[in-house]
């Protein structure tokens, strides 16, 4: 009887440690439960935010290049001939117009060289005028059988050498003239002139490659910059329907508007090295905001979407599955939408699908939000 009461002892404390283990176990599950349950039907006050209104408006999409500019012409002004710099006429950097006196070379060489050149056309005019009076009085009796064929043949050589001789003095005198003329350096055209390389005084000569100093033609000026190949076809299309695209010159940082141009044309070729290809604008640059070698910002315009759905950028979420945005519900509250967007101007971005015009979207306190959350201060409209 003892051994039975043995056995029994320990049946019992344990099923009383399982009955304390399962009660605990109930205990926990229901305590889980009624905070999941207070959780779930406790209110939570409206998340503050700022709202902005989808828009319908015309985009334009341009195309982001960084760009050099060039002068539409630039000259070196070198001296036609050889002499002493007398006079510089030029301040460094200003504009010229086209046949301004620019410089002067000693011209004293040239004019007594015309006077020497004058002086033997002078000399032989006056044989020719006598040879000629001789070869009409030799034909004259030659025919009277009174002098040789032979003499008059001689004559009528010399008539011609001194006619040659005659051309030859004529060439020149004009050669002179012209080397006179050139003793007067004059612009060959509109522009800038820059910094002087030649002071009076110096002996100049036409095998001087640095010149005078250097021309650029400013007004217009041109941008030559580059896109990538990828882009070709759509400038190709955008040239083919509009004349002359329009394109954008800013400063290094993007801050400042410079001047607004043209497309002029696009090379033949791409570099296979940069997978690159060059295009070159055209500005009228009236303020001189652009400058020969200036680096700039270049944005053309290739196309223009009408009436399309606009939201600011920041209002764009970004998840796995794809982009999304949170739009304002009438009971004031927010719903997840994905939206697939377009290109992206300054702050804002062209949607595609997924919202419309006059829709409210969450631009920021988005990070606090999930679906069917309850928002406050969505008064904020897109500008």
């Amino acid at each position: 009887m003892n051994g039975k009461q043995d056995k029994s002892v320990p049946f019992n404390q344990r099923r009383s440690f399982w009955i304390s283990i399962l009660l605990l176990v109930l205990l926990i599950a229901g305590l889980h439960y009624y905070n999941v349950f207070n959780r779930q039907h406790a209110k939570i006050p409206p998340l503050p935010v700022v709202l902005a209104t989808a828009a319908s408006e015309d985009v334009p999409v341009y195309l982001d290049a960084l760009g050099n500019v060039i002068p539409t012409y630039s000259v070196t002004v070198r001296t036609q001939i050889n002499g002493l710099m007398m006079r510089v006429l030029f301040r460094e950097g200003q504009m010229v117009k086209k046949d301004d006196v620019l410089a002067e070379i000693d011209n004293r060489p040239y004019l007594a060289q015309l006077m020497e050149y004058q002086g033997q056309y002078e000399r032989d005019k006056a044989q020719l005028a006598n040879a000629l009076i001789d070869l009409k009085r030799y034909q004259t009796l030659w025919k009277q059988d009174s002098v040789s064929q032979q003499t008059l043949a001689t004559q009528q050589a010399l008539v011609n050498q001194l006619e040659g001789t005659i051309k030859l003095d004529q060439g020149l005198i004009e050669t002179t003239k012209v080397n006179l003329i050139y003793t007067r350096i004059i612009a060959p055209m509109d522009g800038r002139i820059g910094l002087r390389l030649v002071d009076p005084g110096n002996f100049v000569q036409t095998s001087d490659t640095s010149g005078i100093a250097v021309l650029n033609t400013v007004n217009p000026i041109t941008v030559i910059f580059t896109v990538a190949e990828d882009n070709i076809p759509a400038i190709l299309q955008a040239m083919s329907k509009n004349k002359e695209l329009p394109v954008e010159a800013l400063d290094r940082q993007k801050n400042r508007h410079l001047a607004n141009g043209k497309l002029l044309t696009i090379d033949n070729q791409i570099d296979t090295t940069t997978g690159t290809v060059k295009l070159k604008s055209e500005f009228q640059n009236e303020d001189n905001q652009l400058f020969p070698n200036q680096f700039v910002n270049i944005r053309l315009l290739v196309q223009t979407l009408h009436q399309a759905t606009v939201i600011p950028t920041a209002a764009i979420q970004h998840g796995t599955k794809g982009n999304f945005a949170y739009v304002l519900n009438q009971n004031q509250t927010v719903s997840i939408k994905p939206v697939v967007t377009g290109v992206t101007i300054d702050d804002h971005t062209v949607i595609t699908s997924g919202i419309s015009p006059g829709q409210r979207v969450v631009t920021e306190g988005a990070d606090k939000l999930r679906e069917g959350a309850a928002v406050v201060n969505a008064s904020v409209s897109l500008s």
